[in-house]
């Protein structure tokens, strides 16, 4: 049985204006591009989009293309829209005392972590992410009751507020008790494998979930793993278990992917899946990219703190943008929005000067 074929977009332009047949639209977004790296058994060629014709002959790259090249369908959640178009920010808010960054900082008060994250929505946040259990390599699994009175207060306040609202949590009784305080989307890191019944709850549910690839989800995500190469494994990976969500009742229309930057992966293997992050466009799902902070930089870095990680966050989710990253999970709000905001001024420029 051969590999399976992967498609990644490469040759990214300006504007398409002029070159009509030559370049083709990334996901309805932003981005067009002029050709594929095509991935199979090992191997790689370029195939510009002026010779596509031969290779979508082949039923795997003709789906591949589709779903790269489809427009991704907003998401209507209440009163909130959720666009794809255009990248947006998805701010972190831990009510923890152990996350990496910052664990501890709100304490036990939920209108002060409430606040945080009205000021994070303020400051352009498009969703609240709010985690109520670390997931850093070493942390201890926090009791499903305790998880659920660190997070349900901050919901209630936010979603009252009129905040969209995503609970990052692995476990289906903290997504009940968060979807039912308002909470509007599921963050899963173990892409709802961690427990049994949380496929069950978001089907039920009927809302938005985003799929984390780990090596070992049920494990706690950072277990050792070889890889053939990350780029195609994490990708395989990410699509067996989109087919099993939506066979187990979960809209496609409704997943977002995360290829899980950090969880079980070397700094070379992290660095491989943010230079080739176009190909998981090929899963036809929104992307959330999440390096924010992350320990990658500390090590291109001289070791810097997690908190005097700032700049390398900017360079990384720069990097996600320039790949047509949709939702980018940060904790430096302001600062990444500011950064979004000169990057799509360029590429309007860019779009109207042809």
């Amino acid at each position: 049985m051969r590999d399976p074929l992967h498609l990644r977009p490469v040759q990214f332009v300006d504007s398409p204006v002029g070159r009509d047949g030559a370049v083709a639209r990334l996901a309805g977004g932003m981005l067009w591009f002029a050709a594929y790296d095509v991935i199979e058994g090992g191997r790689r060629r370029t195939v510009p989009i002026t010779a596509l014709a031969d290779l979508l002959v082949d039923e795997r790259a003709a789906r591949l293309h589709a779903r790269i090249t489809a427009p991704r369908a907003a998401m209507t959640l209440g009163e909130r829209t959720l666009r794809f178009d255009q990248p947006s920010v998805a701010a972190i808010l831990n009510v923890t005392p152990d996350s990496f960054s910052d664990g501890g900082t709100h304490g036990q008060d939920p209108a002060a972590a409430a606040s945080a994250g009205v000021a994070m929505a303020a400051a352009g946040a498009a969703i609240i992410d709010v985690g109520g259990e670390s997931t850093r390599p070493g942390a201890q699994v926090v009791w499903e009751g305790d998880e659920i009175a660190r997070v349900v207060p901050v919901v209630e306040r936010l979603a009252r507020s009129g905040t969209l609202v995503s609970i990052d949590t692995r476990k289906a009784g903290v997504m009940e008790a968060a979807l039912a305080a308002g909470a509007a989307i599921v963050n899963d890191v173990a892409a709802l494998l961690w427990d049994d019944r949380a496929l069950e709850v978001v089907a039920g549910a009927g809302c938005p979930v985003v799929l984390m690839h780990s090596p070992d989800p049920a494990g706690g995500g950072h277990g050792a793993h070889r890889y053939d190469n990350v780029l195609t494994d994490v990708f395989d990976w990410l699509e067996a278990r989109i087919d099993a969500v939506v066979a187990g009742g979960v809209d496609r229309t409704r997943i977002i992917v995360d290829p899980g930057i950090g969880f079980g992966k070397t700094l070379a293997e992290n660095l491989a899946l943010l230079n080739g992050l176009a190909i998981f466009h090929g899963l036809g799902c929104p992307i959330l990219l999440g390096a924010s902070r992350k320990r990658m930089i500390g090590a291109l870095s001289n070791e810097a703190a997690a908190d005097a990680r700032l700049g390398g966050s900017i360079a990384l989710a720069l990097k996600g943008v320039e790949a047509g990253v949709q939702l980018h999970r940060v904790h430096d709000v302001a600062e990444t929005v500011q950064a979004v905001r000169v990057w799509r001024g360029l590429r309007d420029q860019a779009l109207v000067a042809g």
